[in-house]
């Protein structure tokens, strides 16, 4: 379910940061431990790697709406959709505070 309501951009870039991970990782070891010129030449490549291959891209989306602000991560929805729910009462265990 949550696939379907997401972004499509936001699927395609959660596809190209899985298919990109690994050579990621790789890479930003040999910054870290290689050498001078293996570590410049890896910086290089890693620059090379498409944008949107950072995991850091990446956006917590409201799984009903796919609003990008406002994200509760605890119910994996926005503020906006959370709020409703809640004073319907169809998250368990959750009261809306009036008084």
């Amino acid at each position: 379910m949550a696939k379907e309501s997401m972004k499509a951009r936001e699927v395609r870039r959660a596809k190209l940061v899985a298919r990109y991970a690994e050579k990621r990782a790789a890479l930003k070891q040999i910054v870290r431990t290689g050498d001078p010129a293996e570590a410049y030449e890896a910086a290089q490549k890693l620059q090379a790697l498409p944008k949107n291959a950072n995991p850091i891209r990446l956006h917590n989306r409201c799984k009903l709406t796919g609003r990008p602000k406002g994200y509760i991560r605890q119910f994996g929805i926005s503020r906006i959709q959370f709020r409703e729910m809640a004073s319907n009462g169809l998250i368990p265990g959750v009261k809306k505070a009036s008084w």
